[in-house]
C-alpha cells in the first residue's frame, strides 16, 4: 500500500512538470494562432489560389500546345503520304534550283560590285550586328512615324 506522502506527490505536479506543461500550451497555442492568422489572411489566401491557376493555365496551355504539335505532324505525315512521288520529286527539283539560282546571283552581285561599295557594305552590315537592338528601334520608330504621317494626311484629305 501506498502512504499518504507519497500519494501528493503524484497528485500536485512539480514545479518542472508545470513549467512543461505550460511551455508545451504555448507552443500549441502558437500554432493556433498562427493557423488562425493565416486563415484570415486573404490576400495571401487570394495570392495562393491565383498562383495554383496561374500554373493550371500552364500546364493546359502546354497539353493543348502539345496536341496541336501532334495534330500538325499527323497532317503533314498524311499529306506526304497522300502526295505522289513524282509531285514530291517534283517540288525537291525545284526547290533546289531556287537555291542554285539565288547563290548564282549572290555571286554574280559580288562579283560584279566594286570593291569600296563591298567594302562599305560588310562595314555595315557587321556595325549592323555589332548594334542590332538600336537599329531595330530605330526601324520600328521610323515604322511608327510613317505610319502617323500616312493617318494623318488620310484625315486632312477627308475633311
Amino acid at each position: 500500500m501506498s502512504t499518504p506522502s507519497q500519494d501528493d506527490k503524484d497528485a500536485a505536479p512539480t514545479p518542472e512538470e508545470l513549467r512543461e506543461q505550460v511551455e508545451h500550451t504555448r507552443e500549441e497555442l502558437g500554432q493556433t494562432v498562427e493557423a488562425l492568422a493565416a486563415k484570415a489572411d486573404v490576400k495571401a489566401q487570394a495570392k495562393e489560389k491565383a498562383a495554383e491557376i496561374k500554373e493550371q493555365a500552364a500546364e493546359k496551355a502546354n497539353l493543348v500546345s502539345n496536341q496541336i504539335r501532334d495534330k500538325a505532324a499527323h497532317a503533314t505525315q498524311l499529306v506526304k503520304d497522300k502526295t505522289p512521288d513524282p509531285v514530291l520529286d517534283k517540288a525537291a527539283q525545284a526547290a533546289a534550283q531556287v537555291r542554285d539560282a539565288a547563290a548564282r546571283a549572290g555571286q554574280l552581285a559580288a562579283d560584279k560590285t566594286p570593291d569600296p561599295v563591298r567594302e562599305t557594305a560588310e562595314s555595315a552590315a557587321t556595325m549592323a550586328k555589332a548594334n542590332r537592338i538600336p537599329l531595330i528601334a530605330a526601324a520600328a520608330a521610323f515604322v511608327v512615324f510613317l505610319i502617323v504621317r500616312r493617318s494623318r494626311s488620310r484625315r486632312c484629305q477627308c475633311r
